[in-house]
């Protein structure tokens, strides 16, 4: 069963955030990921929720989208987009 990350991000300093998206996609591949939004426009329908930015992200499994997370390969790019956005991010585990 698939395992996501879903993430809003809004960018606080875009030179470090440019760093940071050139470095992950790798990172992300290496650990069986692939993206389902990168950005793009958002279109909100309902309530009050109005991300500046959105990324999906999905793994294999859960379990493997918790490893990315906590791989020795993303921590130190980890402390880029924390450096340079504030965030919201989820791992969720996809519908049999």
């Amino acid at each position: 069963m698939a395992g996501y990350v879903v993430a809003e991000v809004e960018v606080t300093d875009p030179a470090t955030y440019e760093e940071y998206r050139k470095l992950v996609p790798a990172i992300v591949a290496q650990y069986g990921g692939k993206y389902l939004v990168r950005g793009g426009a958002v279109e909100r329908k309902e309530g009050g929720w109005e991300p500046k930015r959105l990324v999906v992200l999905e793994f294999p499994s859960l379990e493997q989208a918790r490893k990315w997370y906590a791989s020795p390969e993303y921590a130190p790019v980890l402390a880029l987009r924390l450096k340079a956005a504030r965030s919201k991010l989820l791992l969720v585990e996809g519908a049999a």
